[in-house]
């Protein structure tokens, strides 16, 4: 039986650096709120087969009503996060154990990075089923450094040793979803992402060149290089084919 490709789209972030007076990713770009974007680019997506919304409790009803006008075809439930990316991740794993299998991919995908990387999440996926785990990493092609607490230069670290992460990060299901579910708070409290915990439990991890800009929305300009990047790059979707996502 053909393995799945599970994503859970972790958007429970209250975007309080951002400056908006909602959180980040239901701000409006071209009368579309930005998650969307990526919500209709995963469903699009050949190598996606399932999706999960992971969001505020608060913002619940609003996403399902929009996945339904939308009609997209992969969202099995829309589910609450936590009070921590942890807990939320969790939350995204037991709904996701509802159907899927131990050898099935998942794939934490967060709306803080705008892009939906085709081919990268093509190859996260094969790497998965390789190595266990994965993740998508930008490679660094500037002199890298090390500083110390008054932010002087201490090292040069070699460059192709660092690559910055980005989403998604990625799993077979049964390995995560253990590792979550035997954890105690304390234990995922400390972690802030999927992978730190992976690795902290000897999981391997293969790193998979990011094929798009690794924007990561954090602060007010960063809306501004998207709401460039969504009317200069983005391409219309005309067939099931293609994909919405950055050049």
């Amino acid at each position: 039986m053909k393995t799945r490709n599970i994503a859970l789209l972790m958007m429970g972030g209250s975007g309080i650096r951002c400056g908006a007076p909602v959180p980040k990713q239901f701000v409006e770009i071209n009368n579309k709120e930005i998650y969307s974007y990526i919500l209709d680019g995963l469903d699009r997506l050949d190598s996606i087969d399932d999706i999960i919304v992971v969001v505020h409790s608060d913002w619940i009803g609003h996403v399902e009503k929009y996945c339904s006008e939308a009609k997209l075809k992969k969202v099995y439930g829309v589910v609450s996060g936590g009070a921590t990316r942890s807990e939320s991740v969790l939350n995204g794993l037991v709904k996701a154990k509802e159907f899927a299998a131990d050898d099935d991919v998942v794939m934490m995908i967060d709306t803080t990075h705008p892009y939906v990387d085709e081919k990268g999440i093509r190859e996260l996926s094969d790497a998965v089923r390789e190595y266990g785990g994965a993740t998508l990493g930008q490679r660094q092609y500037d002199t890298c450094y090390r500083i110390d607490e008054n932010d002087m230069l201490t090292q040069v670290i070699p460059r192709q040793e660092i690559v910055s992460g980005a989403s998604p990060e990625g799993f077979l299901f049964k390995t995560i979803y253990d590792i979550y579910t035997n954890s105690t708070k304390e234990e995922l409290d400390k972690m802030t992402s999927a992978g730190a915990i992976a690795l902290a439990h000897n999981v391997k991890m293969k790193v998979c060149t990011l094929n798009t800009i690794n924007l990561k929305i954090t602060y007010p300009q960063d809306l501004e290089i998207l709401k460039y990047l969504i009317n200069y790059n983005f391409k219309e979707v005309k067939n099931e084919e293609q994909i919405t996502q950055y050049n």
